[in-house]
């Protein structure tokens, strides 16, 4: 007899388990996130509040909460209305017992795999889970369009409609970024929401492996959402209308003549298919076949691949292209108008300029200012020079050169400079300590200055401005040298601690100093401290002793990302400077308002834009971190509508303090991007336009150390220059590049743009004779390197272990006459101290070179050159004694004004030759009455 025991049975795990669990985790994950929003949030607010733009950071902050809040509430609520929708329609199809059918008998013996899911899982908690993980996601991934929502609300109009619809372009800016953003969120919602109840339908047996299995139900439900989607993609046809006009054929950039006259009818046509497509779905909603919505889908796309891909294409090519100018011409007079109009191209002025040879000495004395400042120290090799003579310890950087202009007395002078940061990841490995790197070594110190165009005699650059703490040798004095915020600080600091900070070496000791500013955000409190801990992860802001209740921290120091956070909504030029104005410094970054939504125009070659206007201009103090938004352009429309947005933000140009307004400069990337356009978008007959057969190009010039074949050849760069225009009174601040024609080396223009108020921004063109031959740089590098006293001088050097380093060729405007310089440099083999040795001119058919720039136009233009002659200057020798005597005068008064020329008295310099002239006239009118 066998007793039998039994127990109580095994439960599987049940709903309550598995609910609890997926809920845990859930509020587990939402925690998290939170804790870090709640942390970030709260150092964004006082790192606002402390620089004094609060306005912004809630402007922001509600935007972005607005925009997430309604995206995460439309699409959880479509997403779990569709999957509620589905779960309680689905299975609910009628079934044949199993006994009436074989294959169902069959079929009956197996195992369902999809009944654990259908009777185990709590599908509503799953429903609202699912739908709220999407929603967020898809939120989250939305809010970048706060500041598109903000420019669509506030917007202004521009001023100016297009052409083909006759709206004003400001639809375009904000407008229609904003219907497309819309849009595109539509048709995922809706993809997700097909997902979802796809998934419950399938799940619970409604939707099965072949068509004719698919549920009533489901059909109805499918339908509904295919007729939203026809919808939706009604108005995405609707939208694509306005999309035509970026659209780029290869000869004309927005809507060319297909575009016009068959892609718009198809545009419209295929609205009306979606629409009928629309319907289509709606009726299957009784009628609840799979036959009808899929001639729909069928209908649409096949008509949108037939009607929108194939017939224009054939159109463009088997009509429009063999007459494509006659077509496009009024099409590409849109391209050119606009796009000229969206790069301000339409600003620039064209000039005539004749490229004579007829310098001399008396011009060049007229043009003292532009002799003065030609530059002849290249940012490498100074870059070098000064990290070898000023950074005096490797924790000290001089990063980045820039090129400004200060007033010395009457004197306007180019110069170079740098301010020296402090890298505390430069600090010995073994003095990479916490308190090191965030409370001793805190800022950098000083900046180095020197003339463009002055050396020493050894080659090297004069120092106007130079060691720690800061001496000035002719140039502006610092009275507060240090530089707490720049282009290399990047660790959060704490300043008013209880330790004095690092200020600088001197000698075998170090000088400490407290800071007395306003910069950083207070950590009084241990709750804030505690904040700025989970921060940034470091428990050490928490126990060190070293702060106070007085201590601040500074946070965010990297001068571009201390913009960018306050506004992400504007580019920032690549190339911020320093600037030394009444004692302090400041950095000085440009700013851009941008669009990729202007009609007509052409993208910028590299850019994602195609319109750009430098409305902005962003002082920062080095010292405290203050930063200041001062409005150029008022009547920009973007710039204007973001004043709107923000109107605490930006103040006006005028409000900028005198001495900084003197610093503005034109940017270099502005002026890189509308230079690159120009060499096309210069040509504004369309017949020109479309041969391109005036095409520009920069000049070509040799890369590396331009002595080696081997370092290949690059194009030149714009280059900031002061200089005296032909038929202007005084000496301006200009930023240049030459052109040249497309594959050819002989130039044919020059672009400029004025950098000092009151012309600040205006642009200018002078276009060479195109019957005269004007050399380009590259050809002169070529005369230069055919020279053979230069290249065996050259190559004499390379011999001897020194590393000959040619300098950028600059093309240098005077009156009507253009001169071209470059520096040459040695260095040692193993060194890096570059020495500038030499001074490379050329002037008509002559090409000098000579110790300094001063000798080596005394080589062109007295020694023989080509103002020699036209100065009336000849060979003859007396023979009598008074002329022998008068030749001594006269000779003597060439070597005075020799040395004149090398010490820069240009005045002087004039005085010496009209007396020269003076003497050997006479000495030419005794021997003709003789």
């Amino acid at each position: 007899m066998t007793i039998g025991i039994s127990g109580p049975e095994r439960k599987a795990p049940g709903r309550s388990a598995v609910v609890g669990f997926i809920i845990a985790a859930i509020i587990a994950a939402i925690g998290l996130i939170l804790l870090a929003l709640v942390g970030d949030f709260l150092v964004d607010w006082m790192w606002f509040s402390s620089i004094g733009y609060t306005q912004v950071f809630w402007t922001t902050i509600g935007a972005k909460a607005a925009v997430f809040l309604v995206v995460f509430a439309a699409t959880a609520a479509i997403l779990w209305a569709n999957a509620r929708l589905a779960l309680g329609l689905a299975g609910r199809r009628s079934r044949l017992p199993a006994a009436f059918d074989p294959p169902l008998v069959a079929a009956a013996a197996q195992p369902d795999p999809l009944e654990f899911l259908r009777e185990r899982l709590p599908w509503r908690s799953m429903i609202a889970a699912s739908s709220g993980l999407v929603a967020l996601l898809v939120a989250w991934g939305e809010v970048g369009n706060w500041s598109t929502l903000l420019r669509f609300i506030y917007q202004v109009p521009y001023g100016t409609n297009d052409p083909l619809y006759d709206k004003d372009i400001g639809f375009y800016l904000f407008s229609l970024p904003a219907f497309v953003a819309i849009k595109n969120w539509a048709l995922l919602t809706l993809v997700m929401s097909a997902l979802f109840a796809g998934s419950i339908y399938w799940v619970h047996g409604d939707i099965e492996d072949r068509v004719q299995q698919i549920s009533p139900a489901a059909i109805s439900h499918g339908s509904a959402l295919l007729g939203l989607f026809f919808g939706v993609k009604a108005w995405s046809y609707s939208l694509d209308r306005y999309l035509l006009l970026y659209g780029d054929n290869g000869v004309v950039v927005g809507a060319g003549f297909t575009d016009v006259n068959v892609e718009l009818p198809v545009l419209w046509l295929l609205i009306a298919l979606s629409i009928v497509a629309a319907l289509a779905a709606c009726a299957n909603l009784w009628v609840r076949t799979y036959r009808l919505p899929t001639a729909a889908i069928v209908l649409l796309f096949g008509g949108a691949l037939l009607l929108s891909g194939i017939i224009p294409a054939v159109f463009q090519r088997f009509y429009v292209g063999p007459n494509e100018l006659d077509w496009e011409r009024p099409y590409m007079e849109r391209n050119i108008a606009l796009t000229r109009e969206a790069y301000n191209l339409n600003r620039i002025v064209p000039k005539p300029f004749p490229a004579e040879q007829n310098l001399t000495f008396r011009t060049l004395e007229a043009n003292k200012a532009t002799i003065e400042n030609i530059r002849l120290w290249d940012w490498q090799p100074l870059a070098d020079t000064y990290a070898q003579l000023q950074e005096i310890r490797t924790y000290y950087k001089l990063r980045d050169l820039d090129v400004d202009r200060y007033w010395f007395g009457d004197t306007y002078q180019s110069v170079m400079i740098s301010g020296r940061e402090l890298n505390s990841a430069l600090l010995p490995p073994n003095a990479q300590t916490w308190v090191n790197r965030h409370i001793l070594f805190t800022h950098g110190n000083g900046a180095v200055m020197s003339p463009v165009t002055q050396k020493s005699g050894e080659g090297l650059p004069l120092l106007y401005l130079h060691d720690i703490p800061p001496v000035a040798h002719g140039g502006p004095a610092i009275r507060e040298p240090r530089i707490y915020y720049g282009q290399q600080t990047e660790d959060y600091v704490i300043v008013k601690g209880t330790v004095p900070e690092f200020d600088y070496p001197r000698g075998k000791d170090n000088v400490y100093a407290s800071y007395d500013g306003s910069g950083g955000v207070p950590l009084s409190g241990m709750v804030r401290r505690l904040i700025f801990a989970h921060h940034f992860n470091d428990v050490n802001l928490l126990l060190s002793d070293y702060i106070g209740d007085g201590s601040r921290i500074m946070i965010r120091r990297n001068i571009q990302k201390r913009v960018g956070t306050i506004a992400p909504f504007l580019p920032l030029d690549r190339d911020p400077y320093l600037v030394v104005s009444e004692g302090r410094m400041f950095w000085m970054q440009d700013a851009y308002t941008t669009s990729e939504y202007f009609p007509y125009a052409q993208p910028a070659p590299g850019y994602n834009l195609n319109y750009i206007r430098n409305s902005v201009k962003v002082v920062i103090d080095a010292y405290n971190g203050t930063v200041d938004f001062y409005l150029m352009d008022p009547a920009d429309p973007v710039a204007a509508t973001y004043q709107r947005i923000f109107p605490d933000l930006f103040k006006p140009f005028a409000a900028m303090p005198s001495d900084l307004q003197k610093h503005i400069r034109y940017p270099e990337d502005l002026f890189l991007i509308q230079a690159r356009l120009f060499q096309t978008y210069h040509m504004e007959a369309a017949d020109v336009f479309y041969n391109r057969e005036d095409l520009w190009q920069f000049p070509r010039q040799p890369a590396g150390d331009g002595v080696s074949s081997m370092d290949g050849i690059t194009t030149m760069a714009p280059y900031y220059i002061i200089m005296r225009l032909p038929g202007e009174a005084q000496a301006e601040f200009f930023i240049m590049i030459p052109m040249v024609p497309s594959r050819r080396d002989n130039m044919i223009a020059w672009l400029a743009a004025r950098c000092d108020e009151p012309g600040y921004g205006k642009l200018i063109v002078y276009e060479f004779p195109k019957e005269k031959l004007v050399y380009g740089p590259f050809q002169i590098e070529a005369r230069i390197h055919q020279n053979t006293e230069i290249s065996q001088q050259i190559s004499l050097w390379n011999q001897m272990g020194s590393r000959v380093i040619r300098g950028n060729l600059l093309v240098i405007p005077i009156e009507n006459s253009i001169l071209y310089v470059s520096p040459l440099y040695l260095r040692a083999e193993q060194g890096h101290l570059p020495e500038l040795k030499r001074v490379i001119a050329a002037y008509g058919e002559h090409v000098v070179m000579k110790e300094t720039l001063a000798e080596a136009l005394s080589a062109l233009f007295v020694d023989g050159g080509p103002s020699a002659a036209a100065s009336g200057v000849t060979a003859e020798t007396p023979t009598e004694g008074s002329a022998a005597a008068r030749a001594q005068e006269a000779l003597t008064h060439y070597n005075q004004a020799t040395e004149r020329l090398k010490s820069g008295d240009w005045a002087g310099f004039g005085k010496e030759i009209d007396a020269m002239r003076g003497i050997l006239e006479d000495i030419r009118r005794q021997s003709g009455s003789r």
